[in-house]
């Protein structure tokens, strides 16, 4: 039971973000957010996915980082402006890592609240894009 209702909820949390980001939730200029937030999510063929995260400004009190399209939701609290997460992947997608999105939940002295979504990438392809929302 647990394993249809989990892909429909992935399903909407991505759609959530689609939305809000298409209809000006997410800022117009994401300048400010790309020059503080760096993250990036790298699969090694060890079978762990090296997830990075960096706030330059030190201005981050708490991040709630999340994967999603497992069978079970990874979900973990990070204090402070930054962390470096192995999590382990017994193969890589059938369907690319586009299917598990990186979603950082950051709250942040002087933005408040704000979203990141980036994607997986094996270690010799490009990182892929962040998005950014303000909701």
């Amino acid at each position: 039971m647990a394993r249809k209702i989990l892909p429909a909820i992935s399903l909407g949390i991505i759609t959530v973000f689609a939305v809000v980001f298409l209809t000006g939730g997410g800022t117009d200029d994401n300048t400010e957010f790309r020059q503080t937030f760096q993250i990036d999510a790298t699969y090694y063929p060890t079978g762990n996915v090296e997830i990075t995260f960096l706030d330059k400004s030190g201005k981050t009190t708490g991040v709630i980082m999340e994967i999603l399209g497992m069978d079970e939701t990874f979900q973990k609290s990070y204090t402070g402006s930054k962390f470096v997460e192995l999590v382990a992947f017994t193969e890589t997608p059938k369907y690319g890592w586009a299917i598990h999105p990186i979603v950082l939940e950051i709250d942040h002295l002087d933005f408040g609240h704000i979203q990141l979504k980036t994607e997986i990438h094996e270690l010799d392809k490009s990182i892929p894009s962040v998005i950014y929302s303000q909701p």
